[in-house]
């Protein structure tokens, strides 16, 4: 079956995606694909998604080179309303500068403790793209 059948994509047309590391199993991140996104994402092995706020396109590393390299997208079950993708990190995933955008542990107190370590800086990054 043709994953455009397959899918269930909500009412604007977008699937929860996870990203997860596929060598140590790391949720890098959470992000939104629409169709065109996945389809991108399968035919250039580069991971695509929609954004939201902005209302376009855009490949993941687009501004900071920290790309994602496509190694399988997985869909969970019925009816498949999720996305895994796998991938070969560059860099950090999170635009904070953190190698996964779950840095941060909540602890039952309420306090909320940066358990990541930044492996980039975002102002330098971000910065030379102005």
């Amino acid at each position: 079956m043709k994953w455009s059948e397959l899918l269930c994509f909500d009412e604007k047309g977008l699937i929860p995606t996870i990203v997860q590391d596929a060598d140590t199993g790391q949720v890098l991140m959470f992000a939104y694909m629409n169709e065109e996104a996945l389809r991108k994402t399968l035919e250039t092995g580069l991971v695509h998604f929609w954004s939201r706020t902005r209302q376009k396109l855009w490949q993941k590393g687009e501004q900071s080179g920290h790309t994602q390299q496509v190694v399988e997208v997985r869909c969970d079950c019925d009816p498949p309303d999720a996305l895994l993708v796998r991938v070969q990190q560059k860099g950090g995933a999170c635009h904070q500068g953190y190698r996964s955008c779950f840095y941060r542990r909540l602890d039952p107190e309420g306090e909320a403790t940066v358990v990541g370590q930044r492996v980039f800086d975002p102002e330098e990054v971000y910065k030379r793209q102005s």
